[in-house]
């Protein structure tokens, strides 16, 4: 399954970062951030809850940026 969530980010590096972080999470098979769109791209792993998955996600992110914001 894959879903695109809104993000806030303040700038490209840490768009890259946050995306590199985020792929490490298990339950994610393959995600994009792109930093112009502000936007999240999550396809995450056959038989992973979204919603857990996202927590983590977006606790990653944080630790990148703690300013940043993913809209669930």
């Amino acid at each position: 399954m894959k879903k695109t969530y809104k993000i806030e980010v303040d700038c490209a590096n840490c768009a890259r970062e946050m995306e590199e972080a985020a792929a490490k999470v298990e339950g994610v098979a393959a995600v994009t951030v792109n930093f112009m769109a502000q936007k999240m791209i999550v396809e995450f792993a056959e038989g992973a809850s979204p919603d857990d998955v996202m927590a983590q996600v977006t606790k990653a992110c944080k630790k990148v940026e703690p300013d940043c914001e993913v809209f669930r």
